[in-house]
């Protein structure tokens, strides 16, 4: 369970009251990777399989992941290492999408959670059509970590999938689908000068304020299927 209740105090204009409010959990993890302690993650306290496997394949640390045990506050992967950290360019991804899709992809970033508490980050992954996960965390990047480390565990092919953010879209953002060969990163917030570069760079098409039927292509729209009247993006 992400949500806990904490006693407040709320003010009103001229009005006080006590009451109970619905709080995000916050954790921390000891991550360890072929048993050896790599560093401690703050996050919900839920999709800890996931959190493991992907955030060592998003920061290049491993190559594969054959296995992630929980117990406790420890979160252990074992997976096979690198000599040097993993980037994988999406830009050998062929997938493109209809313009409508990303209104698609935005809409499923609702979250229940942030409805309640106000405090977490929503990330879903899609692929051919459907979403095939979710997250919902207290830090916007592990919920990228879950959604990749739900495709890892399946065997999903992340070459693939497009993947949908709540939260804005730094360089650490983006390339977290660069080393994991997502090619579309769709974003209700917004980028920086470094995250547009990381796309650009990586070949990862990076749309952001993507809001009803309005969004910004920062880089490679041609994977995008635009109408014929909108040529000039």
């Amino acid at each position: 369970m992400n949500i806990c209740q904490s006693p407040a105090t709320r003010v009103d204009n001229d009005r006080v009251a006590g009451t109970m409010e619905d709080i995000c959990i916050e954790t921390s993890f000891r991550l360890y990777l072929n048993n050896e302690f790599i560093y401690e993650l703050i996050a919900s306290p839920s999709q800890l399989e996931e959190l493991g496997a992907g955030h060592v394949i998003c920061e290049g640390l491993a190559s594969s992941v054959s296995g992630v045990q929980v117990s406790g506050d420890e979160i252990r992967v074992y997976a096979e290492t690198p000599e040097e950290k993993c980037i994988t360019k999406s830009s050998e991804s062929s997938v493109t999408i209809e313009k409508d899709y990303i209104s698609e992809v935005v809409d499923s970033l609702v979250s229940e959670i942030w409805k309640r508490t106000g405090g977490v980050h929503c990330s879903v992954l899609f692929s051919n059509g459907r979403q095939i996960a979710r997250s919902e965390d207290i830090g916007r990047h592990n919920t990228v970590d879950k959604v990749v480390g739900h495709a890892i565990l399946n065997n999903i092919d992340l070459s693939a999938c497009v993947l949908g953010c709540s939260g804005r879209q730094p360089a650490m953002m983006v390339s977290k689908a660069a080393n994991t060969g997502i090619p579309i990163v769709i974003s209700r917030s917004a980028a920086t000068d470094k995250g547009i570069r990381t796309a650009d760079l990586a070949g990862v098409t990076l749309i952001c304020f993507a809001r009803g039927n309005r969004c910004t292509v920062y880089t490679h729209p041609d994977r995008i299927m635009l109408n014929q009247g909108l040529r000039g993006l």
